[in-house]
């Protein structure tokens, strides 16, 4: 039987200049996390870990390092 996911949870919250969406779910004794970001929605890291923070430290770690080295250019105008 393939387990199903629950406890499901979505939150937003900023990373320096970057709106970054976090989504975490338990499937069997694991959590599972994935993040991206918001425009344009595209998987920056994920994570997983035996409780839903840890799970969610190892994933925001990750996009953390990898939002750091992304250039920001100002908008023209």
């Amino acid at each position: 039987m393939t387990p199903k996911a629950e406890e499901y949870r979505s939150r937003r919250t900023k990373v320096g200049a970057f709106e970054i969406n976090i989504e975490s779910y338990r499937l069997g004794d694991t959590y599972h996390c994935k993040v991206d970001n918001v425009q344009p929605g595209a998987v920056l890291a994920r994570g997983q870990g035996k409780t839903r923070e840890e799970a969610e430290r190892v994933a925001g770690e990750k996009a953390k390092e990898m939002l750091a080295k992304t250039r920001v250019f100002p908008k023209p105008g």
